[in-house]
């Protein structure tokens, strides 16, 4: 790996880091304030409209400027919505903020990572992000847990602290050739830019299986993690500080996962993982039934290993077929827009679960069997893709 991999590994460790320690701190604000209970899941949708709102323009954005200067100025819009949470702004609306900031870091931060290494090297490149980002969602979820449980209002100084330190190791990320920049500015012209990219890396048929996946598992992955919460204070009766650590083995799988994928799984057979999918759906209703929390720990890691090991060489795929089709900025930033309507989706239908009353535990199979559901559609998307593949002549 080149050295200015490493810069922009510890960047995004500390900016997912700030994120991450950002949610729970959100929610133990929320909960000082006696908000109801579905407030809670609204923050994920504060926070992802803006890369469905913005995508047409991130990725445009992205391509425009070297990408570690695109970081540093989205790092610097993170900053101000944590600040603004300090400064007594509501959760909800400061959580709004920090989403631009990662709706605009997002392309850039993915998009370098074709501009800076070989295709030979995606796959292990992803490992090593996805990894360093559940790394820094485990200790998030623990840090911001405690910290928020004892002062949310001290837990949100350390993390604008740390905004700020990822925008400095942002400076040091090297400037490469600005690649697929847009020729025209005007509004009109980056939505048509943006609709185009979006039906050809959908059109493309490794581009439509691997997009399916990470929308699909991003939304899961977010709307999850919630349920995990809710889940843990009603079956084991967890408070938040404790339901953090389960969420943080959640994480450790993911991070397990996405090494032995970046060992094993190469670019060309990237979607025979398909099937860890589909399993880790079912272990998602197998929930219902684990009470005791060593079970629960042990059931969410193994979760979190089938997700690790199915959505990293998905999205090097889908990040190598962007590059080539579209540019690696305009890529990404379909993918987010995808990703995050999907967080927007799930977490909108559990919201509203959530506020009828729902019983937590027919949340987690409705959950459980939509994620089998799925895949498993994805999976017959893919081998009939495979069959006409094989029928066609050439």
């Amino acid at each position: 790996m080149r050295k200015g991999f490493y810069t922009l590994l510890t960047a995004q460790f500390l900016s997912a880091l700030a994120d991450n320690a950002l949610l729970f701190t959100a929610i133990a604000l929320l909960q000082q304030m006696h908000a109801p209970d579905w407030h809670k899941p609204l923050l994920l949708q504060f926070f992802v409209i803006s890369y469905i709102v913005l995508a047409p323009f991130v990725g445009s954005f992205a391509d425009a400027l070297p990408k570690g200067r695109v970081m540093f100025i989205s790092n610097g819009i993170k900053f101000v919505g944590s600040l603004s949470m300090i400064l007594g702004m509501p959760p909800l609306f400061a959580y709004g903020i920090v989403g631009i900031g990662a709706a605009a870091y997002s392309p850039a931060k993915y998009g370098i990572l074709t501009e800076l290494l070989p295709p030979n090297k995606l796959v292990s490149a992803n490992g090593w992000m996805e990894g360093s980002t559940v790394i820094a969602i485990i200790l998030g979820a623990i840090i911001g847990g405690k910290m928020a449980s004892l002062n949310p209002q001290f837990s949100m100084i350390a993390i604008t602290a740390l905004y700020l330190v990822a925008a400095i190791f942002n400076m040091f990320i090297p400037k490469l050739p600005i690649d697929h920049s847009i020729p025209k500015k005007n509004i009109l012209y980056i939505l048509r830019d943006f609709y185009q990219s979006f039906i050809a890396l959908w059109r493309d048929p490794q581009g439509q299986v691997s997009l399916s996946v990470t929308t699909l598992f991003w939304g899961a992955g977010a709307t999850l993690r919630l349920v995990v919460i809710a889940w843990a204070a009603s079956a084991l009766s967890f408070g938040l500080d404790q339901a953090t650590l389960l969420t943080a083995a959640v994480a450790l799988g993911v991070a397990i996962g996405s090494v032995i994928a970046a060992r094993f799984i190469t670019l060309e057979n990237s979607v025979k993982v398909l099937p860890a999918g589909i399993l880790m759906g079912v272990l998602v209703i197998a929930m219902v039934w684990a009470t005791e929390w060593h079970w629960a720990s042990l059931l969410l890691l193994v979760i979190g290993i089938l997700s690790g090991f199915f959505v990293v060489p998905l999205n090097a795929l889908l990040q190598h077929r962007g590059h080539l089709l579209i540019g690696a900025g305009h890529s990404i930033a379909v993918q987010n827009f995808n990703e995050n309507l999907g967080i927007l989706l799930l977490s909108g239908a559990y919201t509203m679960m959530v506020k009828a009353g729902l019983d937590i535990d027919h949340i987690v199979v409705i959950f459980g069997l939509f994620v089998i559901t799925s895949m498993s559609m994805i999976n017959r998307l893919y081998r009939r893709q495979i069959q006409l593949a094989l029928h066609t002549p050439p």
